[in-house]
C-alpha cells in the first residue's frame, strides 16, 4: 500500500492510494478521537469526494472524516473493468483495512450507499455503522408484476439493445456530459436550485473529459444487477440510519423507506425537503443528523 499526497482542486490535500495496481483518490480531514468512529463517506454515480465538500469541512470538527472516489469516478482510475457492488465492496473493504486502519462509519448516497450496504452487510469486521442517503440498489420483486403492453416491450428491448453498441454509448456519453445538460439534470435532481452552482457542475463534468470515462458509463448497460437490497439487509448487524430527500424525482422515498423498514425494523430514518442528494442541498441538517447519531451510538457501545 502507498499514498501520494497531490494538489487538489478541493480546499482539502487530497491523495492517491494503489489498490490493484490502479490509483485510487482519497481525502481526509480531522482528528481520530478513541470513543468515536472515523466516518468514510461514498458518492453516488457521476460524481466525486469533491460532492461532500460542504460535509467534510462540517463533520471533522467532531470526526475523522474520510472520502473516496470509487473506481471509475472522479480522480481514481477507470480501467476497463466490470463495475459492481462487489467490486466496490472490496475496493472500500481493503481502504478501510489498509488505510483508515480501523472499523468505520459508512456514509453513501445514490449508488455509493448500495456499495456501502455491499460492504457493511457482507464485511462486517470493517464497518462500525451504516448511512444510506438516498440509496440506489434493486429490491427482490416479491409481487407479480404486470405484463408489459408487446409493442413496448419489443422497442424497450431494442432500445436497450442498442444502448449496449459500444458506438451508442459513446455518443450517448458525450451527450449526457455536456455542461448544460449536467445542469438540467440536477435542476430535475435539486429542489433548491440555487444549491446548482457552477462549480458544482464542473466537479461532475471534470472527471467526463478523462478518456477512460466512456467505458466506465457503458458499463451501466452491461453489468448486472448486483444483490438485492432485501438480501444485504437480512445479513445485517450494524447499526442503519436512513436519511431521505422527499423530493427525489428518481425514487419514492416514503415507499422505499418502507421497503428497508419491513426488512430492518431496527433502523433510524429522517425524511428532508430535498431531492436526490440531501447532503449537498441541505448539508447543515445532513451534518446535524449524522453526528447526533453517530455520537449517540458511540456512546451506548462505550
Amino acid at each position: 500500500m502507498s499514498a501520494t499526497l497531490i494538489s487538489s482542486t478541493t480546499s482539502i490535500p487530497g491523495f492517491y492510494w494503489q489498490w490493484r495496481e490502479q490509483p485510487i483518490y482519497y481525502v481526509r480531514a480531522g482528528q481520530g478521537h478513541p470513543q468515536r468512529p472515523p466516518l468514510l463517506l461514498i458518492h453516488g454515480f457521476g460524481a466525486s469526494t469533491d460532492h461532500w465538500r460542504k460535509n467534510i469541512a462540517e463533520l471533522s470538527k467532531d470526526f475523522e472524516v474520510w472520502a473516496i472516489d470509487l473506481l471509475g469516478f472522479g480522480r481514481s482510475a477507470k480501467p476497463n473493468w466490470q463495475y459492481s457492488g462487489d467490486l466496490w465492496r472490496d475496493q472500500l473493504d481493503d481502504f478501510i483495512t489498509q488505510v483508515i486502519d480501523k472499523p468505520a462509519v459508512l456514509a453513501g448516497n445514490s449508488l455509493g450507499g448500495y456499495a456501502g450496504l455491499c460492504l457493511v452487510a457482507q464485511r462486517p469486521q470493517s464497518a462500525a455503522g451504516l448511512i444510506l442517503i438516498n440509496s440506489a440498489g434493486p429490491f427482490t420483486a416479491i409481487e407479480p408484476q404486470p405484463q408489459p403492453d408487446p409493442l413496448r416491450k419489443i422497442w424497450g428491448e431494442l432500445i436497450l439493445g442498442i444502448l449496449r453498441q459500444p458506438w451508442a454509448n459513446y455518443l450517448l456519453f458525450q451527450y449526457v456530459r455536456q455542461r448544460s445538460v449536467i445542469r438540467k439534470t440536477l435542476e430535475k435532481l435539486y429542489l433548491d436550485k440555487s444549491a446548482i452552482t457552477d462549480e458544482l457542475v464542473e466537479d461532475i463534468y471534470r472527471p467526463s473529459c478523462d478518456p477512460d470515462a466512456p467505458q466506465v458509463f457503458a458499463s451501466v448497460f452491461s453489468t448486472p444487477q448486483g444483490e438485492k437490497v432485501d438480501v444485504l439487509l437480512k445479513q445485517l448487524t450494524s447499526p442503519l440510519l436512513l436519511i431521505w430527500g422527499e423530493g427525489d424525482p428518481w425514487m419514492n422515498a416514503k415507499e422505499r423507506g418502507a421497503k428497508f423498514r419491513q426488512y430492518y425494523p431496527q433502523l433510524t430514518e429522517h425524511y428532508l425537503q430535498a431531492g436526490h442528494c440531501p447532503h449537498d442541498e441541505v448539508p447543515k441538517q445532513v451534518n446535524a443528523i449524522i453526528s447526533e447519531w453517530v455520537l449517540d451510538f458511540s456512546f451506548q457501545r462505550m
